[in-house]
């Protein structure tokens, strides 16, 4: 039986949806409007942005992260179970609890490896470098943030498609 979610729970999610949202939009405007400019830098100067490269391919994992927490708090998420399309819904509506627990399981367990990862790259990095490393605190936070949702999902009755309880 899944619990009812508390007021203070809804008010953390809804909180938590838009700095989401918030990040994953800024982010992919800022990816966009730096390839762009780095494109336009190369064509017509003959020169381009320091560091766009880098820069961009971190914007790209802010974005994914960002809209894979996004995708599962409306449960838009991809599946590749072909078990659950020949499931009733009901004997779904009872598997939805415990595979997001594992899920959250699962990426808690990414989210405690990224950390281990980030932390090594962190203190063996060149001084001059460091600005990436910071940037690459959005894996621990993703995986964290993935784990965070799947959980609240186990525990809570399942969203509807459109983001609604």
């Amino acid at each position: 039986m899944l619990l009812t979610e508390p007021l203070w729970v809804k008010n953390f999610r809804h909180a938590l949806i838009r700095m989401e949202s918030f990040m994953a939009g800024a982010s992919l405007l800022l990816l966009l409007s730096m390839v762009f400019g780095q494109v336009l830098a190369r064509n017509f100067f003959h020169s381009g942005i320091p560091n766009a490269d880098i820069l961009s391919r971190y914007m790209v994992l802010y974005v994914a992260f960002f809209g894979a927490v996004l995708a599962v708090e409306r449960n838009k998420h991809i599946r590749i179970d072909v078990v659950a399309a020949c499931m009733k819904p009901e004997r779904m509506r009872l598997l939805h609890p415990p595979l997001y627990l594992i899920s959250s399981a699962l990426c808690g367990i990414m989210t405690w490896a990224a950390i281990r990862f980030w932390y090594d790259d962190w203190q063996y990095i060149a001084e001059h470098e460091r600005w990436t490393s910071i940037l690459a605190l959005i894996t621990p936070l993703g995986f964290f943030l993935l784990s965070l949702h799947f959980l609240l999902g186990g525990l809570f009755s399942p969203r509807k498609d459109n983001g609604e309880p």
